[in-house]
């Protein structure tokens, strides 16, 4: 049979024969060190060509999982069992206790220099460019604007793009939606629908629950609106303690939830879908609106997407938002929230604000999903991913102190990192950039600076020598601040 036509049967092929053999590398039935059966045995084990074979190596081997040895074969070179512990789970005193949120200095001085020659962004929870189809949308660019009568010169409909919302409405049915084009209401990036959300549902001094630690441009919107914040305990395979927030609802009149669900920044945690029905259920109960923040949602490593809350929302009280900031385009500024029953609420609002989305990029977006051309993009993105947080998780095995602990995120871009307490992240940052190496503090994720041996680190960048140096670095930053 001619090569051309099994093509796409290798490719498929390859992939599932290197997940089997990940998952014996996970289950430890192929210990480190070992030695793998030779390409041609593969090939003939498996019934398949010596092409796919080598692939299926190949990728394992990017991954870092495995390693090439010359004239010698392929060997286990490292396995999830060599992973470092998770990092502790930090509970609050028995008493709930509301805190206002306040600036912090930190935080500008963490992102004030970011574009500098020659930094190691490691603080940045985004994709590298070279990850982003960058020609194809383009490409798509230009066709929306000679598709559009007016060159997309004109305002958009208040609730944004027609096609991008059917577009939307479809991509719902993965997170076990049913969704219409008339639910979805466009905005600015996914921060201004957490902030239209959060103004339709709340007013200057209301709590607000979050988890803990939690992104600082939560705790910034927070603060623009005047709202005070509860932190919850949060798990950093599971995310945040139901009983405690039920225990915590009784105590304080908690006016509405702000949750990052799947992928949360910065833990990488992922809530099961059994406790997402059950948030849904207990938040119903009390009539508390559940601002979901699903930005990391299609960014998963596993076989299916993770559901959200609002596929479990019966009441209209959970308002779901997200964008393609994270997963396409960071530049467009393209989200979108569903607001459930606030829906009219939320339209005032964003008339108030900025009246229309940019009419661009919605179209191109829209054209983008149409053609197809996102799914083919996040499959690749996905499998990037999930390949350079093998291999960042690998280098701080390998290069920092034997008790740091480290996040195992099952998606999303970030990995959370517990050092000994003698280290103050805080100094480690400004150590760090002398050396042009920039990572996040953990005093910047909650609002009373209590993550102080902590970091938060980012795989969003491809894993290069000039990344792997950095890694090193920094690992020796970390134990100097023993010795210190």
């Amino acid at each position: 049979m001619a090569t051309t036509l099994i093509t796409e049967q290798d490719e498929f092929l390859y992939l599932q024969v290197a997940e089997r053999l990940h998952e014996q590398i996970e289950k430890g039935l192929l210990k480190t060190g070992e030695k793998l059966v030779s390409v041609r045995a593969l090939s003939r084990e498996q019934g398949i060509s010596i092409s796919t074979a080598f692939k299926a190596y190949s990728y394992l081997e990017m991954k870092g999982l495995v390693e090439a040895r010359p004239k010698s074969g392929y060997y286990v070179k490292f396995t999830p069992r060599e992973y470092p512990q998770l990092p502790t789970e930090k509970h609050q005193d028995s008493q709930p206790d509301p805190q206002r949120v306040s600036a912090c200095d930190m935080l500008s001085m963490v992102y004030e220099n970011l574009d500098e020659e020659g930094i190691i962004r490691l603080s940045l929870a985004a994709p590298g460019l070279e990850l982003l189809p960058q020609a194809k949308l383009s490409k798509t660019l230009a066709e929306a604007l000679r598709q559009s009568a007016h060159s997309c010169m004109n305002y958009e409909h208040i609730q944004g793009n027609k096609r991008l919302r059917t577009q939307i409405a479809k991509y719902a049915f993965n997170w076990g939606g049913r969704v219409a084009d008339d639910d979805i209401v466009t905005t600015q990036g996914c921060m201004e629908a957490l902030f239209f959300c959060l103004k339709a549902v709340t007013q200057p001094g209301d709590t607000v629950a979050i988890e803990s630690p939690t992104y600082f441009g939560i705790l910034n919107v927070m603060q623009s609106l005047g709202l005070k914040v509860l932190e919850l305990p949060t798990h950093p395979e599971t995310g945040i303690d139901l009983p405690y927030l039920e225990q915590a609802i009784e105590q304080v009149q908690v006016k509405a939830c702000l949750f990052v669900t799947n992928f949360i920044n910065p833990l990488g945690a992922c809530m099961p879908d059994e406790n997402k029905k059950q948030l849904v259920t207990l938040l119903a109960q009390h009539q508390i609106p559940l601002i979901e923040d699903d930005i990391y949602g299609e960014l998963y490593f596993g076989r299916t997407r993770p559901r959200t809350c609002k596929s479990y929302d019966k009441e209209g009280l959970v308002l779901l938002c997200s964008s393609v900031s994270k997963s396409l385009a960071p530049g467009y500024r393209v989200g979108w929230c569903l607001p459930g029953r606030f829906k009219e609420r939320l339209l005032n609002i964003k008339m108030m604000h900025t009246v229309s989305s940019a009419t661009p990029t919605q179209a191109a977006i829209g054209l983008f999903f149409e053609n197809g051309r996102y799914d083919l993009h996040l499959r690749k993105l996905r499998k990037a991913l999930h390949t350079q947080c093998l291999r960042y998780i690998q280098a701080i095995a390998e290069y920092f102190p034997a008790d740091t602990k480290v996040s195992r995120p099952s998606g999303g871009y970030v990995l959370w990192v517990e050092m000994n307490k003698a280290v103050n992240a805080f100094e480690l940052f400004q150590q760090a950039m002398h050396q042009k190496i920039s990572i996040a503090p953990g005093q910047i994720f909650s609002t009373d600076a209590r993550y102080t041996n902590f970091m938060r680190i980012s795989f969003g960048m491809p894993y290069t020598p000039e990344i792997d140096k950095g890694m090193k670095v920094l690992g020796s930053l970390v134990e100097q601040q023993y010795k210190d």
